[in-house]
């Protein structure tokens, strides 16, 4: 029996139908993470430093004006007979000064920080460091990401392995269609296209696990097209090079072959030996593009001389 009188059922019922409309304002937000706002590098936190000045220089436009338009409806109200009617008003040269002026130097002010931003974060530049950069060639494939590790000859799918405080060069490409690598945490999201090399420099500061992802939507797989990123101490990213080496598949034309073909929800995997000329041989297209998903069943053409063309 249920323990639950007929005033306690009705509360429940009315709690619950208020609490909807409160879930559904918050829902469009479930998905979002404070990534691009938790920035693990100085690319990312630079970009953040970017886009909050930005929005603090639009608020001094955005907030007078509402202000003043609350100001305004609230000071010409119908029952406010101490506000000045002016039927035959047409032009204030010093209002349309300062409706004018103050925007012109917000948009000079906004596109200062745009052109000195895109310089100093140009993807492929050079971050200063100490340390030589990392090489790690790239390669987005149908629905799944290849790293590939030059000097240490080993190569991973769907996980990318990162040194702390080490500059990383990437050299990104994609054996398919036109496709974006994007890690919020670190910054500088770019494009991979087939037959062309991107360059982008990124460095974790700190030992952590971020999120990578395709933002740039590339087929049926795409929304689990993600992978795995580790940054570690130096010293146990050589600990991880050497376990990985020789331990595995061997990364070559054939295996690749195999690799390129359409797949999603791939779990991560190691290659142990990793031919380190397949990168540019994927860029020139000595090997070919990769096949892209299988077509849909059924007819994909409209019949035209149904409707009389």
């Amino acid at each position: 029996m249920n323990s639950f009188s007929l005033k306690d059922r009705r509360c429940f019922l009315a709690c619950r139908s208020h609490r909807w409309p409160i879930l559904a304002t918050f829902m469009p937000l479930a998905g979002c993470q404070p990534a691009v706002l938790d920035p693990q590098g100085p690319v990312g936190i630079a970009e953040r430093t970017i886009l909050l000045d930005s929005l603090a220089i639009m608020l001094t436009i955005v907030a007078p004006t509402i202000a003043a338009t609350l100001a305004f409806a609230w000071w010409f109200r119908a029952s406010n007979q101490r506000a000045r009617y002016l039927p035959h008003w047409a032009y204030s040269g010093r209002i349309e000064l300062v409706t004018w002026g103050i925007p012109l130097l917000t948009v000079m002010l906004l596109g200062g920080v745009t052109w000195v931003a895109s310089h100093d974060l140009d993807p492929a530049k050079p971050l200063t460091s100490k340390s030589p950069p990392l090489q790690i060639e790239a390669v987005s494939l149908d629905w799944k990401w290849l790293f590939i590790y030059p000097d240490q000859r080993v190569a991973s799918v769907n996980r990318l392995i990162l040194p702390a405080g080490v500059p990383v060069s990437f050299s990104l490409t994609s054996a398919s269609v036109m496709n974006t690598f994007f890690v919020p945490q670190l910054g500088s999201m770019i494009y991979t296209m087939n037959g062309m090399s991107s360059k982008l420099n990124l460095l974790a500061d700190r030992p952590g696990a971020f999120r990578g992802l395709s933002a740039h939507f590339s087929g049926d797989g795409f929304s689990d097209m993600h992978f795995e990123v580790h940054a570690m101490p130096a010293d146990q990213f050589e600990r991880w090079v050497n376990a990985t080496r020789n331990q595995g598949p061997k990364l070559d034309e054939a295996s690749y072959g195999s690799l390129e073909r359409p797949s999603s929800n791939v779990a991560p995997f190691t290659y142990g030996d990793a031919d380190p000329a397949i990168y540019d041989r994927i860029v020139t297209r000595q090997i070919a593009p990769a096949p892209g998903p299988p077509p849909v069943a059924g007819p994909s053409v409209i019949n035209l001389t149904r409707h009389g063309r």
